[in-house]
């Protein structure tokens, strides 16, 4: 027989299919699917591009980064917080890489820094649609996006550009194709699954690999194939998912120290001490256990109910409960049903997801912070979706499913409203409202499972079940839509109201923004528009703002600096020939600096100050060599200028081999002159 050849008009590459098929759907599938689809897809765009701007540049470390990678591609390539490639941010470079690319094409501006992650967040929430599908059908389906995309952490972290929006969409990616895997057997899938947890290791380092276990679990038990195939299949991932993750980190290693940046966050300047260290086991066990960095948790004491204390409730805590019941009823319900059954995949597979990286950030007592809970939403989502549905297919079998149905979402509100209580003054009358519209959908569920009145009260509870699913998400959607109302501007945001509010390494107290909800003002103007130009001396007027006022600020950080507009004149009209326009005590007195400039500003020891870097025959020499002149000393908002040994021996000989400038400025940092000094 011989052959159709593929024409430009019946064939489409694999990869572009597959993106038409999440959104055309199953052609087995009524109608109303796509529709749902497009209806989740249509409210995760609102809640997360709407008003992106508010937050400006958000996180200044990252935007500084997302600026210098869009200056220079070694900067890129690096991470580099700054375009001469001083040092790195204490992250891996996938996400800077993201926005690098979005400032090269669009220009710098709070756009293109932040729409990166919100599209991430859009199409994690897409994606995790498709996923769930594949396990438990496209009811479980909608629930599941409209509870990610409701989900205050979400809203939060899409809405921003830290790097966990990257994260999150990278290994719900990775989720759907395992899926892909499971159901068809083929080593294509694998590797596909096992290299996007590679670039989210590339993303966050070993954060990504908690879903690791999970998922070869779910592998070996679950995919349609012989016990031999499977093996294999365990091999080539692992093979796949090191050299993902390792290639970046081999050529970062090879290459001398003397002839890239220093890695931030690290105490020798190796990546592999990064790894290992501070974003490593210092996340794990503090510390001690290796790297530099603050060891106090920002999210409260360590312990099993870590996720619900007041610094990680309003992220995540709505529908841990509910989704902890789902996994233990699904896993009942399908006990006896065959290897590779699709459901119960789908809940080994969000099950040990949950589990596994729930314990981590619960039991962890190095440096974490309350937003990291985006991780878990997509779990939550899955399991709370896959519930629902078992619970209605139940009912047709038994009144307890009713029952139990009804049960559900009258708990759910009343936690939620329990968890509204913790901030009195916002929205008073949602928790009450959300119980009453849960128990009117309770009694009509009921009624509509006694099975005399099943067959006649059918379409009643149906929208019993909707009315329901309206009640539990009612709390967390207000805390969502406060948020996307709120401007963040600090390393440790949370979302909400502003019922906590984290401390640099402290742990929950009175949040920094109103109660009410109220939106803050900005005391400067948004950026907008291209990189700054700084060639006439003067600082541009779309520049980030000089200070926000009423924003949610989670203490010192990477955001919440001002960035003194004579301070930025000044340094830009007597640049000369310096390579960096000026060395700051830290990225977060760096940043604002150099977006407000556009040039490269030195971050002597890197996110915090504590890294010990530059020494100071190296800033010597830097001086020497004319490719640095002026040197802020004190003040500012960093967490370690001169806090150790390093750091003090470059303040001792700034302020007594320097001359003092007067800048005529305001601000709290003092400028020195270097030029000359030995």
């Amino acid at each position: 027989m011989t052959a159709i050849p593929r024409t430009a008009s019946t064939w489409r590459p694999r990869p572009l299919a597959g993106l038409r098929a999440i959104a055309r759907g199953r052609t087995d599938e009524p109608a109303w699917v796509r529709a749902a689809f497009v209806g989740v897809i249509a409210l995760a765009a609102l809640l997360y591009v709407w008003d992106l701007a508010i937050s400006a540049y958000a996180n200044t470390y990252y935007s500084a980064a997302a600026l210098a990678a869009g200056q220079s591609w070694s900067a890129f390539f690096f991470g580099s917080f700054d375009a001469a490639n001083f040092i790195t941010v204490d992250k891996p470079p996938a996400a800077i890489w993201l926005m690098g690319l979005s400032v090269r094409l669009f220009g710098l501006s709070s756009w293109s820094v932040l729409l990166p992650e919100a599209l991430a967040g859009v199409a994690t929430v897409g994606i995790l649609f498709a996923a769930v599908r594949r396990s438990f059908g496209p009811v479980a389906a909608v629930i599941a996006g409209l509870v990610m995309a409701l989900t205050p952490a979400a809203v939060l972290i899409f809405r921003y550009n830290n790097p966990d929006a990257l994260l999150t969409l990278l290994l719900v990616a990775g989720a759907w194709a395992l899926l892909r895997a499971i159901e068809h057997g083929r080593l294509r899938w694998v590797a596909l699954a096992a290299t996007l947890v590679g670039f989210a290791f590339l993303t966050k380092y070993l954060q990504a690999y908690l879903v690791l276990p999970g998922f070869a679990l779910v592998y070996l038990v679950a995919a349609n194939t012989t016990l031999r195939r499977r093996l294999v299949g365990l091999v080539v991932a692992a093979l796949t998912v090191l050299v993902a993750s390792g290639w970046w980190v081999a050529i970062v290693a090879l290459i001398p120290a003397a002839s890239r940046p220093f890695i931030g966050g690290s105490t020798t300047g190796s990546v592999l001490d990064l790894i290992f260290g501070y974003d490593g086991l210092g996340r794990i066990f503090g510390a001690a256990a290796g790297g530099s960095g603050n060891s106090t948790p920002f999210g409260g004491t360590a312990g099993i109910l870590r996720l619900f204390n007041d610094a990680w409730f309003g992220e995540i805590a709505w529908f841990l409960p509910p989704a902890l019941a789902a996994l233990g009823l699904g896993l009942w319900l399908r006990r006896r049903a065959g290897r590779t059954d699709r459901a119960l995949a789908g809940y080994i597979l969000w099950g040990s997801w949950l589990v596994s990286t729930g314990l981590v950030f619960s039991f962890m007592s190095g440096t974490v912070h309350s937003y990291y809970a985006v991780a878990l939403a997509p779990a939550i989502a899955a399991l709370v979706g896959a519930g629902v549905v078992e619970l209605w297919r139940l009912r047709s079998r038994h009144w307890l499913g009713g029952a139990a149905l009804a049960a559900g979402f009258v708990g759910i509100a009343v936690f939620g409203w329990h968890l509204l209580s913790r901030t009195p003054d916002f929205a008073p009358g949602i928790g009450p409202a959300a119980v009453a519209l849960a128990l009117v959908a309770a009694v009509a569920l009921l009624l509509g499972s006694v099975p005399r009145l099943r067959a006649s009260a059918g379409r009643l509870a149906g929208a019993a079940v909707a009315l329901g699913l309206c009640a539990a998400l009612l709390a967390p959607a207000a805390y969502a839509v406060t948020t996307m109302q709120t401007a963040y501007n600090s390393g440790d945001p949370h979302p909400g109201p502003g019922a906590t509010s984290s401390g640099f390494g402290g742990g929950a107290g009175p949040g920094g923004f109103g109660a009410d909800g109220t939106r803050p003002t900005f005391a400067g103007t948004p950026p907008t528009g291209s990189p700054p130009n700084v060639a006439s001396g003067t600082a541009p007027s779309g520049t980030p703002p000089l200070g926000l006022s009423g924003s949610r600020s989670g203490g010192p950080g990477m955001g919440n600096a001002a960035a003194d507009s004579a301070l930025v004149t000044y340094l830009a009209a007597n640049q000369g020939s310096a390579t960096w326009i000026v060395a700051a005590t830290s990225a977060g007195e760096a940043g604002p600096i150099e977006l407000a400039t556009g040039l490269p500003v030195m971050a002597m020891g890197g996110f915090t100050g504590s890294d010990p870097t530059p020494r100071l025959d190296q800033l010597k020499a830097f001086v020497a060599s004319g490719q640095l002149r002026f040197v802020l000393a004190g003040g500012g908002n960093g967490g370690g200028g001169g806090s150790d040994a390093t750091a003090s021996a470059r303040t001792a000989w700034v302020t007594s081999a320097c001359t003092l400038v007067d800048y005529g400025g305001s601000g709290t940092s003092t400028l020195y002159d270097c030029a000359g000094a030995s």
